[in-house]
């Protein structure tokens, strides 16, 4: 089960509202989204979370780029919504790079599934699946874990979150009231 809000930041304290993420398919229709609800070019944050699987923070100040926190990229990169946050850049990845690169693969004779050890039981071409499927993406945390520091929440602090995150950075933003009234 997912959970997705926006928190925007305004001279009275923070406002919440419920967010619909189906019709968001990239890391910058997220930005769109999270610009729409402060149109005074406010802090506007995006929490998302799945259930004690992962949670994912985007932090969107006016026109600057957003900046992301995954708390767990893995876990995220099986999620439609994950999928969102994990850009390239955020992975370390240049744009387009999608782990087949040629310098990459191990291309020393077993490239059709021929093993040459005996004891990995014939799957000689796992390096290679495993590079183009995706599982190079790192289990832990990426991104920006100073994304909240100034607004009360430490690097610290967010990288030892789980369970109900959102609802411990509401709380540490003063927003746990709002964020109920959208949950």
């Amino acid at each position: 089960m997912y959970f997705a809000a926006l928190l925007a930041r305004t001279e009275d304290g923070w406002e919440a509202s419920d967010t619909e993420l189906d019709d968001v398919e990239t890391l910058s229709d997220l930005a769109d989204l999270a610009r729409e609800a402060s149109p005074d070019e406010d802090t506007v944050l995006v929490l998302i979370e799945q259930e004690d699987a992962w949670f994912g923070v985007v932090r969107v100040d006016g026109e600057e780029d957003p900046r992301i926190y995954v708390s767990d990229a893995a876990a995220a990169s099986r999620s439609s919504y994950g999928e969102i946050l994990l850009t390239d850049e955020l992975l370390g990845r240049e744009p387009g790079e999608d782990g087949d690169d040629l310098d990459a693969l191990d291309l020393d004779g077993t490239e059709d599934g021929e093993s040459d050890d005996e004891e990995d039981g014939g799957d000689g071409d796992g390096a290679a699946a495993a590079a183009g499927s995706g599982e190079a993406v790192p289990h832990g945390p990426v991104g920006d874990a100073e994304v909240l520091d100034d607004l009360g929440v430490s690097e610290k602090e967010l990288r030892s979150m789980s369970g109900d995150a959102v609802g411990e950075i509401a709380e540490a933003l003063g927003a746990s009231d709002v964020l109920e009234t959208v949950r």
